[in-house]
Formats: C-alpha cells, sequence, structure tokens
C-alpha cells in the first residue's frame, strides 16, 4: 500500500529530527575524546547506536500501526461506497418499475377510452 503523503512527510521529519540530534551528540562526543574523558565515549557511542535502532524500530512500528488504521478506514469507505451503489441501483430499479407500471396504466386508460369513444360513435352512426 503507497504510504500517504502525510505520513510520509511525518516519517521524514521524525528523521531529519533524530539526525540532527545524532550529529550533535557525536559532535559532543567528538570533543569529550579530544579532551579528559575520552574512552568513555565510546560507551556513550554504543548507547546512541543503540538508541538509534530502537528509534527506527518505534518508528517503523508506528508507521506500521498508522498504514493499518488508514487500510481499515479505506476498507469501510469502500464497504460504505458498495452499500451506496446498491442503495442507488435498487432505486433505479424501482424508478423503472414505476415508469413501466404508470406506462402500462396509462396505455389501459387511453385504450379504455378509445372503447368508449368508439361505443359513442358506434351509437351516434346507429341512429
Amino acid at each position: 500500500m503507497e504510504q500517504s503523503e502525510a505520513a510520509k512527510l511525518a516519517r521524514q521529519r521524525l528523521q531529519d529530527e533524530i539526525e540532527r540530534v545524532r550529529i550533535g551528540v557525536e559532535e559532543m562526543l567528538s570533543e569529550q575524546e579530544e579532551g579528559p574523558g575520552g574512552p568513555g565515549a565510546e560507551v556513550l557511542r554504543r548507547e546512541l547506536d543503540e538508541l538509534r535502532l530502537e528509534t527506527r524500530s518505534y518508528v517503523k512500528r508506528r508507521v506500521r500501526k498508522s498504514e493499518k488504521r488508514i487500510r481499515r478506514t479505506v476498507r469501510e469507505l469502500e464497504a460504505r461506497s458498495e452499500e451506496l451503489e446498491r442503495r442507488i441501483d435498487q432505486v433505479e430499479a424501482d424508478r423503472e418499475a414505476a415508469e413501466w407500471r404508470v406506462h402500462t396504466g396509462t396505455e389501459e386508460m387511453l385504450d379504455g377510452l378509445l372503447r368508449e369513444i368508439r361505443e359513442i360513435a358506434d351509437l351516434l352512426t346507429r341512429q
């Protein structure tokens, strides 16, 4: 399923922010490595890498959850659309049946009037 533009934009913004923070932390780590406490920076770098992996996993879960909601909404809309189409088809069939009944009734009425007029004409011509 194709991601919506909003989901793509949100994912990109989140990744940009994560990358910005990661770069800032790496710069801080580089500064710490140059100064005192350099060996502790490796521990922080590993923690940063773990955090990056956790964040990616979190983003993937959230996107999957959003996509599920979108798919469910689309299915519900499709079902409603199909129901409306069915109702429209039924109304159209009812309209056609009503037109046929009106046409048939009108035709029968006109046939009856024609018979009556012929009867009257026959009576007038006999006199």
